[in-house]
């Protein structure tokens, strides 16, 4: 049901949001050099590594690691990335890794590939048995703000309180915590 659902729901998006999408891919390659999209490894189900689509915010040159471990990461943003990560428009590629089965809308963010502790923690709780999500219950109860335990310790109250109900009311808070640009950083 949950797998019919995110595809059901990332085409109907996809289809909607085809003009956005296509402006903000013209705006990424027009300020900046490089390519339009972004492809991340993360770790994925049962800890595989997958390639995850983000519209570019950052210079060509950024080292791979959490934006928060960069000693100062504005000096990498491109000219409209800022805004790109404030208002989520970044994360719209996401919904062709949803399409492809490789991310649900809602889980535990997706760990990037070398966030060893994260992972480690989330393995020691089970949650790396979940698909990971475009959003999810640690996303709209601290976002990046979060110490990784506590990410950690939602992840798994997620885990243990899934349900469709459950998972619609994460959608719901994080279309609102996105308009209202909550616990966003850069």
């Amino acid at each position: 049901m949950k797998r019919l659902f995110d595809l059901c729901l990332a085409l109907l998006v996809l289809i909607i949001l085809l003009l956005p999408i296509l402006v903000v891919a013209m705006a990424v390659w027009l300020t900046s050099p490089g390519s339009i999209l972004y492809w991340s490894d993360r770790v994925g189900r049962f800890n595989r590594i997958f390639k995850m689509p983000k519209f570019r915010t950052m210079q060509v040159n950024t080292p791979a690691v959490a934006t928060h471990l960069l000693s100062n990461p504005a000096q990498f943003l491109t000219p409209i990335g800022s805004f790109l990560r404030k208002s989520s428009l970044d994360e719209l590629p996401q919904l062709l890794s949803i399409i492809r089965g490789d991310m649900s809308f809602v889980g535990p963010r997706p760990a990037l590939f070398n966030q060893d502790d994260l992972v480690a923690l989330r393995t020691h709780y089970g949650v790396d048995n979940l698909v990971p999500g475009l959003t999810g219950w640690a996303q709209i109860n601290g976002r990046d703000e979060l110490p990784i335990p506590e990410k950690v310790k939602l992840d798994v109250d997620y885990m243990n309180n899934q349900s469709f109900l459950f998972d619609l009311k994460i959608i719901f808070l994080t279309f609102l915590k996105v308009l209202r640009r909550d616990g966003i950083q850069h």
